[in-house]
């Protein structure tokens, strides 16, 4: 079966950049959220970085447009029904997602496939949930994910090779670099970049630098485009410690002990850049 029309559950930051990529690479999206507030904010931020590509004389104001007509808002989720594929977007969290996809299980079509954008949650354990087990997968997109090549392809223990060439195809149409990974905690992307984030974490508790040094040291003594702190504010510390929470209970290795510091941010709200605070101030 020819995809060509593709669902996304969720309009927020991951969301609206993977359905903005579907629509941009000439695909037909439903994009869906629970509230129509939620849906029009990632209608809008699609946009927005339409524009700015409009602006540098990327693409012209008619293939703007052309990319928003290709999307359909909505807040129904029986308006998925008649998608070929379909990517789940939403928050973090396990109890929400076995919720959708038992749900999106018992509407779509036999042979439909069932992309989860988690970063950290079990395919294994979320394509158990469902009568497709062998046509569920991870599709783990990268943020920003318009501009982000990368794609981690996750195969859980019941993905079939004939789901996952789909989907290495699929990603390479979105222009896009689709890695394979096998289904462990944290991937492959989150079980290397969180520990590092969770020691400059420890290395700032510990008085080893401050949030300034710690950072200058990764960007010009490593060439990262930027620090560890910075970067985790951009994720989310809500975000950061609920995947080094996953990887800690999946292998009872205390190195994956999220750092108390950590902890303690989001217990306070400060969560980064969503809540105006983290490790730098963002009110301003």
């Amino acid at each position: 079966m020819a995809i060509q029309k593709v669902g996304v559950c969720g309009s927020g930051t991951m969301g609206n950049g993977i359905a903005h990529v579907f629509a941009a690479t000439g695909f037909q999206v439903v994009m869906r959220d629970v509230k129509t507030e939620f849906v029009e904010r990632g209608l809008n931020t699609i946009s927005k970085n339409l524009q700015r590509g409009v602006d540098k004389g990327r693409m012209t104001a008619e293939e703007k447009e052309a990319v928003l007509g290709r999307i359909q808002p909505t807040v129904e989720l029986n308006d998925l029904k008649d998608c070929d594929f379909v990517v789940e977007a939403i928050t973090e969290n396990y109890d929400i997602k076995k919720a959708l996809i038992q749900d999106l299980d018992k509407m779509l079509p036999e042979g439909v496939i069932i992309a989860s954008n988690t970063s950290s949650i079990s395919i294994t354990k979320l394509a158990a949930l469902t009568g497709r087990s062998d046509s569920v997968i991870g599709m783990h997109f990268m943020n920003p994910v318009p501009v982000m090549k990368l794609v981690e392809i996750i195969r859980g223990a019941q993905t079939s090779d004939e789901t996952m060439k789909k989907v290495l195809e699929l990603t390479e149409k979105l222009g896009k670099v689709g890695a394979e990974v096998n289904d462990y905690p944290g991937f492959i992307a989150n079980r290397i970049l969180m520990p590092m984030i969770n020691e400059a974490i420890f290395a700032l508790m510990e008085g080893v630098g401050t949030v300034e040094s710690i950072d200058t040291v990764m960007k010009l003594g490593m060439n990262h485009p930027m620090g560890p702190l910075t970067l985790a504010d951009f994720i989310g510390l809500d975000v950061c410690l609920f995947i080094l929470q996953v990887m800690y209970d999946g292998f009872k290795d205390p190195k994956y002990r999220p750092c108390p510091l950590l902890v303690k941010m989001v217990d306070a709200g400060y969560l980064g850049r969503k809540s105006g605070k983290g490790f730098y101030d963002y009110s301003r």
